[in-house]
């Protein structure tokens, strides 16, 4: 009991964060999950759904790499406050054109991009402000709770969202999703106190060469750079499924909004029993070996199921094997960054990972959605009914994106058997390694 007193009094400050924080992520999703039902109703294509995602990240993964040098230089708290400010404004704009019958796809469009844009500073800003509210002994446990928080919202998001939108329609969410923005708000600004950051260089130099500071520690930290790239690999698989996902179970027999909030709901379960696991097992015995392996279950299982099953039992079967592992693999990879990585480097290096992981993202939801709407489905509506591809993947819209989730599943698991022999990643092992990046 003791013990326990002991872990709460000196994670409070991150407790604090991360419950608010979390809180007001649910009311996000909730609005994205809202307006991705809205596109997709409205424009019936992928492409045009996926879009929207793209756009959030085009100018995220443009502008990070630029933007952790302002992290480094700036209030970390002051920083989070008003990028999650600006995001509330968005939100009261798309209301408010919800309500006088304007909203237009462009808008979203539009608004997503700010959006991105914003979070170029914001993520690198919260990265940071984890490291200062976490002693270094407990970055896995917090990390596993983050990827609780996670889970739940997964989980949630689709029954709260479905629900609220079934009894009040997409207002609700949106008012929801901005009561959750002031108590994150409130409690940011007067019960979290974030220690000062170690001093560095950043302040005293432009924002120009601290970009390049950040870009010249990966090239000296080889095994940290070939392991963002082996995601950057794996983000590309993944955001083609998430831009296919929702185009096949809107539109595929046995679908409908009801199976998206089913695969989801069991998405978040599986997410919400890995995050349990996470934050209570202790340190493996190889952190690299964790990574590979479980991103190596997760590119090897859902997609087949998801290409092979055709009904909600068998999709949901396919989630919880594809991400019941999955915060596993995140926990040992925030432990393997943070431990690698100064704090005082922290936003310039974040800010260059974010820039070199993520700009598969974008990429990967427009190949997405222009796959599903131009190539697989318009070559399965001219396959015969007795065909072999109908025959595996069945006919009719979706057909054409379960065959985009065979082929995916092939890529995802070849990346994980390629990056697994990766002399470099398996060198972050080496205690020396990480003594090295503290200097």
């Amino acid at each position: 009991m003791r013990s326990f007193k002991v872990l709460i009094r000196e994670l409070r400050g991150f407790l604090i964060l991360w419950l608010t924080q979390s809180f007001s992520a649910l009311g996000s999703a909730m609005t994205n999950f809202a307006l991705i039902v809205w596109s997709y109703q409205a424009q019936g294509s992928a492409l045009t759904t996926a879009l929207l995602s793209v756009c959030s990240y085009a100018p995220y993964v443009v502008m990070s790499i630029f933007a952790g040098a302002l992290s480094d230089r700036w209030n970390k708290k002051a920083v989070m406050l008003a990028s999650d400010s600006f995001a509330a404004l968005c939100t009261v704009a798309v209301l408010v054109l919800l309500q006088a019958g304007r909203l237009e796809i462009w808008h979203l469009y539009c608004l997503n991009a700010l959006n991105g844009l914003m979070n170029t500073v914001q993520q690198p800003a919260a990265d940071v402000a984890i490291s200062l509210l976490t002693p270094e002994r407990h970055y896995q446990k917090a990390s596993g709770l983050r990827s609780l928080a996670n889970s739940l919202i997964n989980m949630l998001t689709p029954m709260f969202a479905t629900a609220l939108l079934a009894l009040a329609g997409i207002h609700a969410v949106i008012l929801f999703d901005l009561f959750t923005f002031f108590a994150a708000f409130l409690s940011l600004l007067f019960l979290v106190k974030l220690p000062a950051a170690p001093s560095g260089a950043a302040r005293a130099e432009s924002v120009l060469r601290c970009a390049r500071q950040g870009l010249r520690f990966l090239k000296g930290q080889r095994g940290i750079l070939h392991l963002i790239l082996f995601l950057a690999a794996i983000n590309f698989t993944a955001l083609v499924y998430n831009a296919a996902f929702p185009a096949m179970l809107l539109s595929r027999q046995g679908g409908g909004e009801a199976a998206l909030g089913a695969v989801n709901t069991a998405t978040g379960a599986a997410l919400l029993l890995g995050s349990a696991a996470a934050s209570a097992l202790p340190p493996p015995k190889s952190r690299v070996r964790a990574v590979c392996n479980t991103l190596l279950l997760a590119m090897s299982t859902e997609n087949f199921f998801l290409a092979f099953g055709r009904s909600v039992p068998v999709w949901c079967l396919g989630a919880v094997l594809g991400w019941a592992a999955i915060p596993l693999m995140n926990a040992n990879l925030d432990v393997l960054m943070r431990t690698h990585i100064p704090i005082a480097m922290q936003g310039r290096v974040f800010a260059a990972r974010n820039t070199l992981q993520f700009f598969t993202i974008p990429l990967g939801y427009f190949a997405g959605g222009l796959l599903v709407d131009k190539v697989f489905e318009p070559l399965m509506a001219r396959r015969p009914a007795g065909s072999l591809l109908c025959v595996l993947f069945g006919a009719g819209k979706g057909s054409g994106a379960a065959l985009l989730f065979f082929l995916l599943g092939l890529l995802g698991a070849a990346t994980c058997l390629v990056f697994r022999r990766d002399r470099q990643i398996w060198a972050l092992e080496c205690p020396d390694g990480a003594r090295a990046a503290g200097r």
